[in-house]
């Protein structure tokens, strides 16, 4: 938390640059020209490249999307040196908070102090000695025209960003930090405006009514969640028993692709073209999601495939065309992964800028494990329905991106996963996707390898558990005393019916299935049980859903593979 202030003395001076891209505005954004300085796909850019911001190392518009958009409102917080009222409610969570009385702390040494249970990302010599420089050097100037002039100017274009955004999500914001950090900031505006009125009306979108009370989400997982129940329920082969069930996720999932760009000049705006994407919520949070547009597309190329009278209506070719151009666009041309919200920024190294001790990655975007696999399952099955469609284009996407895969496999043949509990959930998405594209235990070394970690920490119970601590360590660790975890277990079982078991030995999934099936409760659900989801190695999410559905998923595939 010590840099949660000295951060934004950055982003109010510098996060309001103007870029003008070098290529008429379009679909494509400002973030292509990052192709000019890997020495590919050059033609991108034209000669008079101007003033670019590619010529920059580093500009504010290539940070992580959460990351800039939560450092915005920090930034405007601090450069209005913004305070509320001090009122008794003020005072008492004061007295409550801090061991010591507030007007005794010495804040000016609490800069660098970190619990020792948060330090998880450390912060260099070097970088303490820039956030001191800001702070001591840069600040004290930034008072005194003309560069207050050049802040005042900065926050207006902060302003205008965080109006765009709000307005673009329906207020929702892209997550719950900057929606909470962005309530404040057009408080602080107007507490009578219109902006936080329309912030308040979406407060509703971030709770949620858990076993314990009323809690907090980063905000919703519907269309993520959506998209595999409807896989799960596609797998059990009793979709005439639940044809109501798949018209109204097919329904849902087809009204919840983004329809249009974001509006006006969006590149201006440090924003990516949209159409054809899905959000991790719904329609109105609109920032694209590439693994969720990628389960959606799947769901809908899989109902396309049964009568009208249990999936309902057929999807519109030409929107699921606008999806493929999504996700072929978030792919690495350097590595062959994917990307989950915009593409990849090649600048690893800015990672060292990291101003935040607790989570990692949290400076530029970067491919993924999980939508990479994703991705290449929907491409294969699109490619099978629409083989004429941007033909060649797939098929060098789908190679580059099996490539990558093999090349982040772990030496024990695991996968980290970055957004679940860990090398189950990694390695599950990792063999669906190589089976997919025709990897075999027998032809694909990647694949046997993968096989034979599953089966190497199989428990003696017959299912697998796998502790947190995977994460921020990158090193399997499983639970205390090897207890089972059902939904780890499912991800286990599927990726081992994925890549062929049951023809080589179906006992370990006897064994799981077993197990899965006795946990079942009276009701038909499953136990809540550890959580299971993760990002940014340190930050556990949960997803309430995954104790059904994968369960479900895996007793589908069991029931239709060995019976």
């Amino acid at each position: 938390m010590a840099e949660m202030v000295q951060w934004p003395v950055v982003a109010s001076g510098y996060l309001t640059m103007e870029v003008k891209p070098p290529f008429p505005l379009g679909e494509r954004s400002i973030f292509r020209c990052l192709a000019c300085m890997t020495g590919r796909a050059a033609t991108h850019c034209h000669q008079n490249s101007g003033s670019s911001h590619h010529h920059f190392l580093f500009h504010p518009a290539e940070m992580w999307c959460y990351c800039r958009t939560t450092y915005m409102p920090m930034s405007y917080l601090y450069g209005k040196r913004i305070q509320g009222p001090i009122t008794p409610l003020v005072l008492s969570l004061r007295k409550e908070i801090h061991p010591i009385p507030f007007e005794d702390i010495n804040w000016n040494k609490q800069r660098n102090n970190c619990c020792m249970e948060d330090l998880y990302y450390p912060h260099s010599f070097l970088q303490d000695v820039l956030w001191h420089t800001l702070h001591y050097i840069s600040e004290p100037i930034l008072k005194y025209w003309p560069f207050s002039k050049l802040r005042g100017r900065s926050l207006d274009r902060v302003v205008e960003l965080m109006r765009y955004e709000s307005e673009e999500t329906r207020y929702i914001t892209i997550g719950c930090v900057e929606k909470s950090l962005q309530m404040m900031c057009w408080w602080a505006e107007n507490p009578n405006g219109d902006e936080l009125k329309y912030h308040f009306a979406r407060v509703p979108d971030y709770l949620w009514i858990a076993e314990d009370g009323m809690t907090m989400v980063s905000f919703g997982s519907q269309v993520w969640d959506c998209a595999f129940a409807t896989q799960a329920i596609i797998a059990s082969n009793m979709i005439e028993e639940y044809d109501d069930c798949l018209k109204k996720a097919h329904f849902y999932l087809r009204e919840s692709q983004i329809k249009e760009n974001p509006s006006g000049d969006f590149t201006r705006m440090h924003r990516h073209f949209t159409k054809g994407a899905w959000a991790f919520s719904d329609q109105d949070h609109g920032w694209t999601v590439s693994d969720c547009t990628a389960e959606s597309l799947m769901c809908l190329l899989l109902l396309s495939n049964m009568p009208k009278e249990i999936a309902g209506e057929k999807d519109d070719t030409a929107r699921l065309y606008e999806a493929v151009n999504v996700l072929l666009y978030l792919q690495s041309p350097i590595s062959g992964g994917f990307a989950v919200w915009e593409p990849a920024i090649p600048k690893p190294f800015l990672q060292l800028l990291n101003p935040s001790e607790l989570f990692a990655d949290i400076v530029v975007e970067k491919e993924h494990l999980e939508p990479s696999a994703c991705i290449i399952v929907a491409l294969v099955e699109f490619h099978r329905v629409h083989p004429s469609h941007r033909k060649e284009e797939i098929e060098v996407s789908i190679s580059n991106g099996i490539h990558y895969l093999e090349e982040t496999q772990f030496l024990d043949g695991s996968w980290y996963g970055y957004w679940g509990l860990c090398f189950m959930y990694g390695t599950f998405f990792a063999l669906r996707a190589l089976s997919a594209a025709g990897k075999t235990y027998d032809n694909n070394e990647a694949v046997c390898k993968g096989v034979k970690f599953l089966l190497s920490t199989q428990n003696e119970e017959g299912g697998w558990g796998e502790s947190r601590l995977s994460c921020p360590r990158e090193v399997y660790t499983p639970l205390d005393g090897n207890r089972t975890n059902l939904v780890q277990t499912s991800w286990a079982m599927l990726g081992l019916m994925f890549s062929g078991q049951v023809e080589r030995d179906v006992m370990p999934l006897d064994r799981a299935a077993k197990l899965l099936i006795n946990a079942q409760m009276d009701n038909g659900e499953f136990p809540q049980q550890e959580i299971t989801g993760c990002w940014m190695k340190n930050c556990l999410l949960h997803y309430a859903q995954y104790r059904n559905i994968y369960p479900l998923w895996a007793l589908g595939e069991y029931r239709k593979r060995v019976w």
